[in-house]
């Protein structure tokens, strides 16, 4: 659960409590067409007489992170789209790659992802464009609404508990975070496939992790109109001495425009000094209005890669059209790494398989080819 420290001695929230949602997304996922709308924030969830205490404790922690962000906000001034990074590479340089054959990805992968990876770890975010092709987005988002709909009904009628299908996210009223199943629907390994084999993705972690770089995190971020910006934090802490823990991609599955509440990253803000920092609220605050910042306005099918030590925020879904924003991602974490120091948004059963990068692409290269993937398959048969 994504929230900070320094914000003082706050309860944590109930573990296992559904995400409120105010929309039903049966069969038909939430509009994204492009209009803006000024600030509108709906008003917190009434409580009734049978209010559970933790749920009052809860709600008063999200008031103050709420009052924190809007606070914050107005610190950010220095901030222009996250662009499209560009390498100089023979037959690359395009920032993606849904479209490569087979023969021509395992050539340029390696070659790409090292180019790639000099700029994550630079950085701290990368952007990479078609990354997913629009008609994969387009299937992957319908069904990931469909599962959402059905996981609220699951969880509605008692047949699994929340934790089983959610995980925990900051700010939690009109956002979910949807841990997804893998091997269960073929459009899951189709998207892997793009995103890990077809696209800089793969090989710019393995860059970096090696091939045995271990999937941690693969789940659902969907942003709903009226959810609030997020106080800004980083997803683990900075270890004075160690390297990067976990490298986070997020693929939107529709464009992000700026009323649908676009991710907000710091560059080079995965240091010891910006974490230092943020352990002092005046330091802190003086940070965020001079840091530059960059908004994850991305195109369908494209991605934000970023270092979890990185400085980052949602920001408020201000759509006056319905729109829902959804980031398919996962995460893949340094073999070496332990505990990350958060709790994996994943699903139980498949968290703890420990999938290694080098086996989920050789399986996944197997599909390509039209002969199973029995890794996948043997994992979707461990799926409840």
């Amino acid at each position: 659960l994504h929230f900070l420290t320094e914000l003082g001695n706050l309860p944590p929230p109930p573990l296992f409590m559904p995400p409120p949602t105010t929309t039903s997304f049966l069969l038909t996922p939430p509009p994204f067409s492009t209009a803006t709308s000024p600030l509108q924030l709906k008003p917190n969830i009434a409580l009734s007489a049978g209010t559970d205490v933790s749920d009052l404790l809860y709600q008063e922690q999200e008031n103050i992170l709420v009052r924190r962000g809007e606070l914050e906000e107005t610190f950010v001034t220095n901030v222009k789209p996250l662009e499209a990074s560009k390498i100089k590479i023979r037959g690359a340089g395009k920032a993606g790659g849904f479209g490569k054959t087979s023969s021509s990805t395992n050539s340029s992968s390696k070659v790409e992802g090292k180019a790639y990876a000099k700029i994550l770890k630079k950085e701290g975010v990368l952007r990479l464009d078609n990354v997913l092709s629009a008609s994969t987005a387009d299937t992957l988002r319908t069904y990931l609404y469909n599962l959402r709909a059905q996981s609220e009904q699951e969880v509605a009628a008692g047949t699994v508990q929340p934790i089983e299908r959610y995980a925990n996210v900051l700010l939690r009223h009109n956002r979910c975070d949807l841990t997804i199943p893998l091997g269960t629907n073929e459009i899951i390994t189709t998207a892997l496939n793009e995103a890990l084999r077809k696209s800089p993705v793969g090989g710019t972690l393995q860059s970096i992790f090696g091939e045995g770089a271990i999937l941690h995190e693969f789940s659902c971020l969907m942003s709903d109109v009226g959810s609030q910006r997020q106080v800004i934090h980083s997803d683990t802490p900075f270890v004075d001495g160690k390297g990067p823990v976990l490298y986070t991609c997020f693929i939107a599955l529709q464009d992000v425009t700026m009323d649908m509440g676009p991710t907000t990253w710091f560059p080079r803000t995965h240091t010891k000094e910006a974490h230092g920092a943020f352990k002092d609220t005046n330091e802190k605050d003086e940070l965020i209005k001079s840091q530059p910042a960059v908004l994850g306005l991305l195109p369908k099918g494209s991605c934000g890669i970023f270092d979890s030590r990185l400085f980052h925020c949602g920001t408020a879904n201000r759509s006056n059209e319905e729109k829902s924003r959804a980031l398919f991602y996962f995460s893949f974490k340094n073999p070496e790494v332990g505990y990350t120091g958060n709790p994996a948004s994943i699903r139980l059963e498949l968290g703890t398989e420990n999938v290694a990068l080098g086996e989920l692409v050789s399986d996944l290269e197997l599909f390509e080819k039209g002969k199973g993937s029995p890794l996948i398959d043997e994992l979707g048969r461990k799926m409840r």
